[in-house]
């Protein structure tokens, strides 16, 4: 075991990060060290302290708390977005692969028009045109 982290040193960090991550989201309950949703205006955006590490937000709410809640959040959502597009791709190589032909063809430009647009450029272009929320994304 020692040897494989030795030999693969990129891989076994951002392993022990993604299991970092995984308990972090598990454990949230238990490691925000203040409730994440519930406002206390007269602790409005003040600066980081012993008491609040990262601060408070405009309503008074822990940021840090805030941000090991949301772990849990950004989690799900990757692991959504991944199943999904495993799941669409799978199924129009399968397609592509029984039918082959002018099919193929089709769905492979298709593919390929996909590839050549930057998605940081897609993604930033609607939502701008339908706005940020967590349904949009």
């Amino acid at each position: 075991m020692a040897e494989f982290i030795q030999k693969h040193k990129l891989f076994s960090f951002y392993s022990a990060l993604m299991i970092i991550i995984v308990l972090v989201a598990i454990f949230a309950p238990w490691l925000a060290p203040d409730d994440a949703f519930t406002s206390n205006m007269t602790q409005a955006l003040q600066a980081p302290s012993s008491h609040h590490l990262f601060g408070t937000d405009k309503l008074g709410r822990d940021v840090l708390s805030r941000v090991i809640y949301g772990t849990q959040l950004s989690l799900f959502m990757g692991v959504s977005i991944v199943v999904i597009m495993v799941s669409i791709g799978t199924i129009i190589g399968a397609v592509a692969g029984y039918f082959g032909g002018k099919i193929e063809m089709v769905l492979m430009r298709l593919a390929d028009i996909m590839l050549s647009f930057p998605g940081v450029v897609l993604a930033i272009a609607i939502a701008g045109i339908l706005g940020g929320s967590i349904v949009n994304t």
